[in-house]
């Protein structure tokens, strides 16, 4: 049998990354498991996007704010293990065992789900064809703003995300339109008088119906759009195409029939805020778990998986602190704090 883990983490975005940081900083052995190829979680969807609302930390590009995150899990050396898909827990007496889709077997005394919102995936434009586009000039999220500048960009959407992309391409771009298939759109109208203010271009009642390749057939040249009101169409030439049309959830983790724990919209765990679920052994932390007074911001988040580290730890050592000693008072980081401080004051050569 493998080794048996303190704790084993299902899930590597903000809940599941902090957690790793602070069940190392309170003496845990530590199993991090990622479904996706990449750490970082729903931030990955937006990496040049400000984040602007950790306290303390001034604002900061999705992109490198997943970069400190992983640095900051591996301080203590856990062992994370990205490309695994769990499957399946099961209860062995007082060991979990956690099945991925590879067939593979995990054991830990504890398990702490940090699965945010599931896995999720773009609902892509269901046109013939459009799926051979996405390698060039079709969108699903926006990578880097660079390739967008002085361009004419069509975006198909009318929630949150679609206006905010808008928001932020229109000083570069040479035009910004969005179109959305209803009335009226669901975003924010602070955000949505914000993107007129900026030119933005929008058409409610409006599809995209066709995309027409350019003369070698590798990228859109031409996006037809019809009014779903009057029927009309008409066609424009344009140089990028990005669809927001919201997220897929895949919710495929399951548990055996000796594991019940509550949910709330079938999905989210309902526990407590210290972390702990109705099932002994099994916490939570993020998006996942719902209680009374949640907080659905990366503070929160944060908040959340220090306190289910806690009562990980007193669940393992019922004599343990209830809480982790403070970092500047800590004897894990002497060490780490000289190191740092000598490299801050070491003469320049």
């Amino acid at each position: 049998m493998q080794h048996v883990y303190d704790v084993t983490i299902i899930g590597g975005g903000p809940a599941g990354l902090y957690s790793a940081f602070y069940s190392g900083l309170r003496g845990l052995k530590t199993k991090l498991l990622e479904s996706q190829p990449q750490l970082g979680g729903k931030v990955l969807l937006y990496p040049e996007k400000l984040i602007w609302d950790i306290g303390g930390h001034p604002p900061v590009l999705g992109e490198q704010f997943v970069k400190q995150l992983i640095e900051q899990a591996k301080t203590f050396d856990p062992t994370i293990l990205t490309g695994t898909k769990v499957d399946l827990i099961e209860r062995h007496n007082d060991i979990f065992v956690i099945h991925t889709a590879a067939g593979e077997k995990h054991y830990s005394k504890t398990v702490l789900l940090a699965v945010g919102g599931g896995i999720i995936s773009p609902q892509k434009l269901t046109l013939e064809g459009a799926e051979k586009y996405e390698m060039s000039n079709l969108h699903y999220t926006v990578q880097s703003y660079k390739r967008f500048v002085d361009k004419d960009i069509i975006i198909s959407g009318g929630g949150n995300a679609a206006i905010d992309w808008a928001v932020e391409l229109s000083p570069i771009a040479k035009s910004v339109t969005i179109v959305y298939r209803k009335e009226n759109l669901s975003a924010h109208e602070a955000t949505v008088q914000e993107a007129l203010d900026a030119g933005v271009r929008i058409e409610c009642n409006t599809t995209i119906t066709k995309l027409s390749a350019n003369i070698d057939k590798t990228a859109i040249q031409l996006v037809t759009c019809e009014n779903t009101i009057t029927k009309q169409s008409y066609t424009r030439q344009i140089d990028e195409v990005i669809v927001s049309h919201g997220y897929s959830r895949e919710a495929s983790l399951a548990f055996d029939e000796a594991i019940a724990i509550p949910k709330k919209d079938d999905y989210y765990v309902e526990g407590k805020a210290t972390g702990e679920t109705a099932q002994p052994g099994i916490f939570a932390a993020g998006d996942i778990l719902s209680f009374d007074g949640k907080i659905n911001l990366l503070l929160g988040t944060f908040q959340d998986a220090a306190n289910a580290v806690n009562s990980i730890k007193t669940y393992l050592e019922p004599t343990a602190y209830r809480h982790g000693m403070v970092s500047s008072h800590n004897e894990l980081f002497k060490e780490k704090n000289r190191s740092i401080i000598e490299k801050q004051f070491a003469p320049a050569h």
